[in-house]
């Protein structure tokens, strides 16, 4: 618990100020978020989750794309939940449900009244800021039935592209403790070896960054 309360008051330090330009620059960087939106495929009436939800501009895209699909989203940090209710509402979208909770220990059912479980957990450049990013994997796994789908997109290692940019880019994304974690494909590769799940696993923009389906068995 200490360390989830932690957990919080550094993102919301972090955040109280910067979530009024949150979207307008991240834009620039994020890459990827749309093709994991476009990809995601559900069907209607599934119960989908953003874990680390933000500003909620992923939620709201993919409540326009996906109308007929009940979307709920979960972040540490109170002050960003400030700017996704107030986009929500501003946007008029009205079928998300958006809470304060931790990726590596919330509860579906308490926290959104769910009868059925959650059938694709999404983290969208979350991975790589949640310091127990391996519990969070597996709490996601746990919550999911099987066929249930995790999609992951995330920083990847540069590798197509000039050293110099790589080099500000890892160091830009240190300075709001964001870090490229190759050990997180690495895991979920271990998942699919020990026949937890199945991998799908693709690079974008020459490794800038990469998009995961682990479909759970």
């Amino acid at each position: 618990m200490t360390s989830e309360i932690h957990i919080k008051d550094n993102m919301n330090r972090m955040y109280r100020m910067t979530r009024h330009i949150y979207d307008a620059t991240r834009k620039y960087y994020l890459l990827g978020r749309d093709h994991l939106i476009n990809n995601l495929n559900p069907k209607d009436g599934e119960n989908i989750c953003e874990v680390g939800c933000g500003t909620a501009r992923n939620l709201i895209k993919l409540a326009h794309k996906y109308p007929n699909v009940p979307f709920y989203g979960l972040d540490a940090s109170d002050e960003m939940l400030k700017t996704a209710r107030q986009s929500l509402e501003k946007r008029g979208v009205k079928g998300v449900k958006i809470t304060q909770a931790y990726a590596q220990s919330f509860d579906p059912k308490t926290l959104f009244n769910l009868e059925e479980p959650l059938t694709k957990i999404i983290f969208s450049y979350s991975l790589s800021m949640i310091p127990p990013w391996k519990e969070s994997i597996d709490h996601a796994l746990e919550l999911l039935p099987t066929g249930g789908e995790i999609h992951i997109v995330d920083f990847g290692n540069q590798s197509g592209l000039p050293k110099f940019f790589r080099t500000f880019l890892f160091w830009w994304l240190k300075m709001f403790h964001v870090y490229h974690k190759p050990e997180i494909l690495d895991y979920l590769k271990q998942l699919d070896e020990e026949e937890k799940g199945n991998l799908g696993f693709e690079p974008l923009y020459k490794g800038y960054a990469w998009h995961a389906v682990f479909k759970k068995l």
